[in-house]
């Protein structure tokens, strides 16, 4: 990555182009500003409006896959947030991340999983990219997908 680059540069760099900000599948929205924080609601697996995976861990595919999958969902993020704000060169420093994967009851990998999601933001974003994490486990989400990841940006 080169130095002094900006996020939208460095995402560019790692091959990644951002999707259309996905449109949210419920009754909510899918960012709200408040002050100089942008709150972006639960992201889920979702390419061209379909589901890229589902089920619970580990029968639903390797971590691999669902860190790939939480990847996705940071994408779609970003995409939300460069929708809101114009574009991402605006965050100033991820502050928090939300992951949560469908899981059997003895799958305890979610920090793996969630990783697919952080891994991107620290590449992204640097230091800035460091950010406060939850990785949690849950019986089933939203249209049956194996993640589900929200995030909480600084923004300028």
């Amino acid at each position: 990555m080169s130095i002094g680059s900006t996020p939208s540069q460095r995402l560019a760099e790692l091959g990644f182009t951002l999707p259309a900000a996905p449109r949210p599948v419920a009754s909510y929205v899918p960012a709200v500003l408040s002050g100089n924080l942008l709150f972006i609601s639960g992201q889920i697996p979702i390419v061209e409006g379909k589901v890229t995976m589902t089920g619970p861990m580990p029968a639903a595919g390797s971590i691999e896959q669902a860190a790939a999958a939480a990847r996705q969902c940071a994408l779609n993020a970003l995409a939300v947030a460069a929708s809101e704000l114009g574009t991402i060169d605006r965050i100033r420093r991820v502050v928090r991340v939300g992951c949560f994967v469908a899981s059997e009851p003895h799958f305890g990998n979610q920090p793996k999983v969630a990783n697919g999601a952080s891994d991107l933001m620290l590449a992204v974003f640097g230091e800035a990219g460091k950010h406060a994490r939850a990785a949690v486990g849950s019986s089933a989400l939203p249209l049956n997908v194996t993640v589900e990841v929200e995030f909480l940006f600084e923004v300028e």
